[in-house]
């Protein structure tokens, strides 16, 4: 597909803002268009909404948030009354406070939703300074009684995968989820706004990526901020690739995931995502 920009987008759950210059573990967005390539530096969440939105205000985009899009079968509608991701990201954009200096609720909403489940899960993970009950600090949580699973399928075939429930320590894109999907709910409102794989690609399409997929590749650009490097190539390869016509091989995934628990974009087509760096 000529012509489509790319945005790549690195995630954080911080709850305060990242360190005034370059960091790691804080938001980098990957830019790649006809007119090149950029990282941008975010410091807060709220920062990062207002540059998506100006950066993507003109023009075709295909945006990649680096946490999961859905979640596990059956969750949505034990909360929403409806089987739609659409439905939980509306329903977390209402219930998660997040200030515009990070400041937010994750976790306290988290033990809120373990405790309507009936307690111990679906959620688990905390610093040793937050005591919420129904909130476990560690995984203790047993998925079959609560009629979930851990994992969606889309981390049964990326297995280094963390699955959507985990809030804390490395890997904790739980979090990532929960601060991120209200800001998913609200780009999803402009016109011309689709999310992939629940909604077929429009003139802005927000979709879910893994940007470790291409990690040989990262860590031989030796950045010594991994982050920056991840949406830098993750968005160049992209770019090419949809130049070349290869996004609506990309672009496809089981049906079973256009309901609810969403897709990684390039998920079993690492070598197709690697050509598109060579």
């Amino acid at each position: 597909m000529r012509g489509l920009n790319i945005t790549v987008v690195d995630w954080s759950a911080a709850s305060r803002p990242t360190p005034a210059r370059d960091s790691a573990d804080a938001i980098w967005i990957g830019l790649c268009t006809a007119a090149g390539e950029r990282q941008i530096y975010c410091r807060t969440r709220a920062e990062a909404e207002a540059r998506i939105i100006a950066e993507t205000a003109t023009g075709e985009w295909l945006v990649g948030f680096d946490f999961p899009m859905g979640y596990p079968a059956g969750f949505a509608a034990r909360l929403t009354g409806q089987a739609t991701a659409r439905s939980l990201h509306d329903w977390l954009e209402r219930a998660v406070q997040d200030g515009p200096d990070n400041a937010n609720n994750r976790f306290e909403l988290a033990a809120a939703i373990n405790r309507r489940l009936g307690g111990g899960g679906p959620f688990w993970g905390c610093p040793v300074t937050v005591d919420l009950p129904g909130l476990p600090r560690r995984k203790i949580v047993d998925y079959a009684a609560l009629g979930l699973t851990e994992r969606r399928g889309v981390e049964q075939r990326i297995r280094r995968a963390q699955p959507v429930w985990k809030l804390y320590t490395t890997g904790s894109v739980g979090s990532q989820s929960l601060t991120g999907l209200p800001v998913v709910a609200r780009l999803a409102r402009r016109p011309g706004t689709a999310v992939w794989p629940f909604e077929p690609p429009a003139r802005i399409t927000l979709a879910e990526v893994y940007p470790s997929l291409l990690d040989a590749e990262v860590r031989a650009e030796g950045d010594a901020v991994k982050d920056r490097a991840q949406v830098r190539l993750l968005a160049r390869a992209l770019y090419r690739l949809a130049g070349a016509g290869h996004l609506p091989a990309l672009l496809e995934c089981p049906p079973e995931a256009r309901s609810e628990e969403g897709w990684v974009l390039g998920a079993g087509q690492e070598p197709l995502l690697r050509a598109g760096l060579a």
